[in-house]
């Protein structure tokens, strides 16, 4: 019977030894991912210049480029101008015609217009 006994109090340490050994892992897995993250933005927090059509609806100076897409979202719906029957269109006004160079454009095409009127 002595043995049933020791067995089972050398098994519960090992448990907690495995437990407190795998708190540190997790520990520097989140300490590296800050450091590299910290490091250099990306490409989406990366701060850009707008062109001077573009400054025109969200300003001059330079702006990441998340942002300026959500300034550029802030002005449709300002001033209505998605298409109320398929709202993945919008319907440019004279702001919005010079950065499509189009009447209407598709709010999936709109990032790829954007990203002319935008430097690093």
């Amino acid at each position: 019977m002595a043995t049933k006994t020791t067995e089972k109090k050398a098994a519960a340490p090992k448990k907690a030894d495995t437990k407190a050994a795998a708190k540190p892992a997790a520990a520097k897995k989140s300490t590296a991912t800050k450091a590299e993250g910290g490091t250099k933005p990306n490409a989406l927090q990366q701060p850009l210049t707008p062109s001077a059509d573009l400054a025109a609806i969200v300003g001059e100076k330079p702006l990441p480029r998340g942002e300026v897409v959500s300034k550029v979202w802030e002005h449709i719906k300002k001033h209505n101008l998605q298409n109320p029957e398929n709202k993945r269109e919008i319907v440019a006004d004279d702001k919005l015609k010079k950065i499509f160079g189009k009447d209407k454009c598709s709010m999936f095409e709109m990032n790829k217009h954007l990203a002319a009127h935008l430097k690093g």
